[in-house]
């Protein structure tokens, strides 16, 4: 038996105990160990910045909304700044006296948020003079106005209030409900009769359009002119 130099067992031993190499379908494995883990820290990053940003989003917009709140409640506070009165012949807008006639204006509101002016009637058409919106139709009253009329047409106009003038009767509401007086000319001493709380700032074509009206021996107009609608308006 042929003996086994010292040096080839050496090399022998080595190969046996030297590391065995990594295969092939192992480093597959462990790759795709390593993508499914950045996979999921990248998906829970994506979760938590995404609800982030909504739940900012929702803090901004609640923000806003209570901001919104604020203000149109300090609108109300405040009170409607004008009125947009729809007529059968067009738009009319009046500004509101707040501050002159603050009592005038809130029963006026009053009246507007019960729908008290829908559908009520421009009854007395006095040409250079008034129109008169009421749901009470008097005609034995017609006489004291005309009167009126006549008289202050001959007086000096520097005595004169302004025309396109909002008020109402000085008599009680409670009866017959709130009406509507517009100038359509210069009336002295206009509050001995009607409380003013506004004047028209847009719409003046529209009454004198009213103003023209055919009418009756009662002022009355033979075609009926009508309000629609009052809006209220809040100034921002």
């Amino acid at each position: 038996m042929a003996k086994i130099k010292p040096q080839a067992l050496l090399l022998q031993s080595k190969k046996k105990k030297g590391p065995s190499g990594i295969s092939v379908p192992t480093i597959i494995l462990y790759g795709l160990i390593v993508a499914v883990m950045v996979f999921f820290l990248f998906a829970t990053y994506r979760h938590w910045s995404r609800r982030s940003m909504i739940q900012t989003r929702d803090e901004l917009s609640t923000t806003e909304d209570e901001n919104t709140f604020i203000e149109h409640k300090r609108s109300d506070v405040n009170g409607p700044t004008y009125a947009s009165i729809t007529t059968s012949k067009g738009l009319i807008i009046v500004e509101l006296y707040k501050d002159g006639s603050p009592d005038i204006v809130d029963e006026f509101v009053d009246f507007c948020q019960k729908g008290h002016f829908k559908g009520m009637r421009f009854n007395r058409v006095i040409k250079h003079f008034v129109i008169h919106g009421s749901k009470v139709d008097k005609p034995e009253g017609t006489e004291d106005w005309t009167s009126r009329g006549k008289h202050y047409s001959r007086l000096d106009t520097s005595l004169k209030h302004e025309a396109f003038m909002l008020g109402t009767s000085k008599t009680n509401h409670e009866g017959e409900g709130f009406d509507l007086f517009i100038t359509t000319a210069p009336i002295p001493d206009l509050n001995d009769k009607i409380n003013v709380f506004g004047r028209v700032i847009k719409g003046e074509d529209i009454v004198q359009e009213i103003e023209e009206v055919d009418t009756d021996d009662h002022y009355r107009p033979k075609t009926p002119v009508q309000i629609n609608e009052v809006t209220l308006k809040y100034s921002t």
